[in-house]
């Protein structure tokens, strides 16, 4: 994500972590209903994996509803009698388990299911719920909206992060776990529904288009979209065959076709620091909708609330690898998404005759210690208001410029490029990039501890840069 005041200045290893609490045994026992992130102890939920998800979804912008069934294709990680999914507001008019009805409840976000029988530990479950509503955004403990944000044409501009994607679809809400998609949405003539992945069909019935999507990579919730407008699209494919679908709000259009023109480009440029694009499409979305004031990092087709510039596309476009390819299993380590964003956006400028990434760490540097900068360690927010303030993002980049001069840039591009590699399409915590960086440092691993002490954890502004 990247917010306007900033630019001012292995599949899934951790579904252990998700049986918080959990027990086997018996008839079995709840799933636990967290993730268990302390900045989100309601995002979540424990003793299941959601291995796909099939949303079928008619949305109808005059009135602002939608009418959904979601079937969630998961695997129970414990003995199950029972299991939580995050839902906000809508109304659930039934709840199928394997096709037999479950019995359900909500207490706040969650949809509590109970199916007719117990799941065994390892067993494959069909989970289906019909529901129907006026979708509505949720606040963030910063103030921002986010989940299925509604203009006033009724045009939806959906960005999830962190907690929205119950505002649109039950799901298991935590970035731990990931899964596949398919997500169709019927929409009036004349309106387009765009989501993440591959744009598998595009069929008229009647007064409606349903637009199907497919994601065939790992995705977090957040990470999902739905977003409908009347947009401009185009299609097109790069040198190297990567289709490329784009929609656009038609009043953004004149400013964003520059930038957008330059997205080929930018893929091809990244892809040569961090490896191989990671996802089998790519594109953009761009709303009229300047009150949201963000854009979104959103699989394979980042969202903007307005006509990005350049350095905004080259942000959400290096989130392609840093936060949806390899994405964080706690919300305390965001600036393993935003810092390496920041920063590709500092490699960018300086190859564009901007200045150089240690002119630019040396101008952060300069700021004074009451500054936002200093406000908080980029490796420790502190809490989940925090985590889209300055220092996951600048201060994050100033850590990646701290380790490259110290480590050099052989060993520094290495460990960029490994570590998107080596955790693509599941998981990556600080601890594990921190053990990467001084295993590929070489002689220069012993002065790391106290770079990232000083640098990523350290309150207030260094000493001495």
């Amino acid at each position: 994500m990247i917010t306007r005041r900033l630019l001012a200045l292995a599949a899934t290893p951790v579904l252990a972590a998700l049986l918080v609490g959990a027990t086997q045994g018996g008839g079995g026992t709840p799933g636990s209903a967290t993730a268990g992130d302390p900045y989100f102890p309601l995002s979540g939920d424990g003793g299941y994996h959601v291995v796909h998800y099939g949303l079928s979804m008619g949305y109808t912008p005059a009135t602002r509803t939608l009418a959904a069934t979601a079937t969630l294709s998961s695997t129970a990680t414990q003995d199950l009698s029972s299991f939580d999914l995050d839902l906000s507001g809508l109304t659930v008019s039934s709840v199928l388990v394997d096709g037999s009805r479950a019995q359900f409840s909500r207490t706040g976000v969650k949809l509590q299911v109970t199916p007719a029988r117990p799941l065994l530990a390892g067993e494959s479950f069909r989970t289906t719920v019909t529901y129907a509503g006026v979708p509505a955004k949720v606040t963030d403990p910063d103030g921002s909206a986010d989940g299925w944000i509604t203009e006033a044409d009724g045009s939806s501009f959906v960005a999830g992060e962190p907690q929205g994607a119950m505002t649109w679809f039950p799901c298991n809400g935590h970035p731990l776990d990931k899964s596949t998609y398919d997500i169709a949405v019927a929409v009036p003539n004349g309106w387009t529904a765009v989501s993440n992945g591959r744009l598998v069909s595009q069929r008229t019935e009647g007064a409606k288009t349903v637009f199907a999507w497919h994601e065939s990579r790992p995705m977090a919730a957040y990470l999902a979209t739905a977003s409908v407008a009347k947009f401009q699209v185009s299609q097109s494919w790069t040198a190297a065959g990567l289709p490329v679908y784009s929609a656009v709000d038609p009043r953004e259009a004149k400013a964003a076709g520059p930038v957008l023109d330059q997205l080929p480009a930018v893929i091809t440029w990244e892809s040569s620091l961090f490896g191989r694009y990671p996802f089998d499409s790519a594109g953009a979305i761009v709303e009229h909708a300047h009150d949201v004031d963000y854009a979104l990092e959103t699989q394979s087709r980042p969202i903007y609330d307005r006509a990005p510039d350049i350095d905004t596309l080259v942000h959400e476009t290096a989130h392609q690898w840093f936060g949806d390819s390899v994405t964080l299993g706690s919300w305390k380590d965001i600036w393993l998404n935003e810092g390496f964003a920041t920063y590709t956006e500092w490699l960018w400028d300086a190859k564009h005759g901007g200045p150089s990434t240690a002119k630019r760490l040396a101008a952060d540097y300069a700021l004074p210690a009451g500054d936002d900068l200093w406000s908080f360690p980029a490796g420790d927010p502190g809490n989940g208001g925090n985590l889209f303030g300055t220092p996951p993002y600048e201060r994050g980049a100033m850590v990646l410029e701290k380790l490259r001069e110290t480590v050099g840039d052989q060993a520094f591009f290495s460990i960029l490029k490994t570590w998107a590699t080596d955790h693509r399409y599941g998981h990556g915590d600080t601890a594990q990039f921190i053990a990467l960086s001084k295993k590929l440092a070489g002689k220069n691993s012993g002065t790391l501890d106290a770079l990232f002490a000083t640098w990523l954890y350290g309150k207030g502004k260094p000493a001495q840069l």
